[in-house]
């Protein structure tokens, strides 16, 4: 009779895929049966996707096979779709099967928020996931192949019109002045025709960031070509483009992209957690409210900052570190010792403003601007490339190459 526990992971996000990893490390196989779940064969960076989105890096760098670089003689790999958590019969339901649990680690990721802007879902693009980036990359290739091949054809479709002016969305603005022009010396098209327009409704982009950081971001975008407009509030998005402000202009544009906000994934309300603003606020020590055999890492949870009473942004590196934190209690409820809070260790966070250009604050507040900042993000995306797979994956998909 099998007597061990099953640590079933939800998702292969960062959480997900580094929890994984460790418990691999971590546990022996006589300890525990490690599950993973997830959609597709396929773990992909999130981080990277608005490089995916703009078509400046090749699709495939942002993409990692999973048996690549977790084991499937140590780790079950299902590929399925979760569907509801059933937390008092201990299951989760998939689409196509069910799965019991002893211990739980929920890392599905987020999900597109529209805050309810009418037309957001219909007629914009989202960067949610691999799939949906490499649909904006193709989709804005072909309205500038069709351009000079279409009579009828209006400038406003070389128009890029972004939504949301924070990380996600000024990432891709970054890349995408890089790209336009690429793409109109490609089709032979005047580069004042094509524009990119980013909207924000906040009184400032990146509002993370300090001003100094901000001010040099804004410029380097607008020297670039880049149109930023802050403190409009997008009313309605139309097939045509966004309708802002209190005049209701229409700005028109041939792409339209929303950036402006993610929520944790709707799989959390299915299955009857208590959400604020459709994340699990977790205990010190990451699991759920309630359930001592849960963990929720990642874009699902709310991890309080108890210090300043609101929780710590989530980013990459804090889904990193959620996964050790979550390994090390695991390892605990399994032999019956103290389990450890969370504790977020700020690395800083840099932007990238394209290739060679980028902002952002390293270690204790150290900044950083232009080809420094951006060779730093590099850095940063590589180092997670490392951790999970050594130097053979970070020598296949890693920025800076060695040779």
């Amino acid at each position: 009779m099998n007597t061990k526990p099953r640590i079933v992971v939800l998702g292969a996000g960062y959480a997900g895929m580094m929890t994984t990893k460790k418990l691999m490390k971590a546990l022996s196989p006589e300890e525990a049966e490690i599950v993973l779940v997830n959609k597709h064969n396929y773990h992909y960076q999130t981080t990277w996707l608005h490089e995916v989105a703009a078509g400046t890096i090749n699709q495939n760098q942002a993409r990692i096979m999973i048996r690549d670089v977790i084991n499937p003689n140590r780790v079950r790999i299902i590929y399925d779709t979760v569907v509801k958590v059933d937390k008092e019969e201990s299951q989760v339901i998939l689409e196509h099967s069910e799965l019991s649990y002893d211990y739980l680690v929920i890392s599905l990721g987020y999900e597109t928020n529209t805050f309810g802007i009418k037309g957001m879902d219909e007629h914009a693009f989202f960067i949610e996931d691999f799939d949906s980036c490499r649909l904006i990359r193709e989709h804005i290739e072909y309205q500038f192949a069709k351009f000079n091949n279409d009579l009828e054809a209006d400038e406003s479709s070389l128009s890029i019109l972004v939504g949301g002016g924070g990380f996600t969305g000024i990432e891709f603005v970054g890349e995408l002045v890089e790209k336009v022009p690429e793409l109109c010396k490609k089709y032979d098209i005047d580069r004042g025709k094509a524009k990119i327009i980013n909207v924000e409704a906040a009184p400032s982009i990146l509002p993370t960031f300090d001003n100094d950081l901000v001010s040099y971001g804004r410029k380097s975008l607008q020297e670039r070509g880049a149109h930023i407009l802050e403190g409009v509030r997008i009313n309605e998005c139309t097939n045509e483009g966004f309708i802002v402000g209190d005049d209701n202009e229409l700005i028109k544009a041939g792409t339209i992209v929303w950036t402006g906000g993610v929520t944790g994934n709707s799989i959390l309300g299915k299955s009857g957690f208590e959400l604020t603003k459709g994340k699990v606020t977790v205990n010190g020590d990451l699991r759920a409210p309630g359930h001592d055999n849960i963990f929720v890492l990642g874009d699902c949870a709310w991890v309080m900052n108890k210090y300043e009473n609101r929780p710590y942004p989530p980013t990459a590196q804090a889904a990193m570190q959620h996964a050790t934190t979550c390994v090390t209690n695991i390892q605990a409820l399994i032999h019956n010792l103290p389990l450890e809070e969370f504790t977020f260790s700020d690395k800083g966070t840099v932007a990238s403003l394209g290739v060679t250009d980028g902002m952002g604050t390293i270690l204790i507040g150290k900044k950083l601007y232009g080809k420094s900042a951006a060779a730093m993000k590099k850095v940063v995306d590589d180092r997670y490339l490392f951790l999970l797979g050594g130097p053979l994956l970070l020598m296949k998909k890693g920025k800076i190459r060695p040779f």
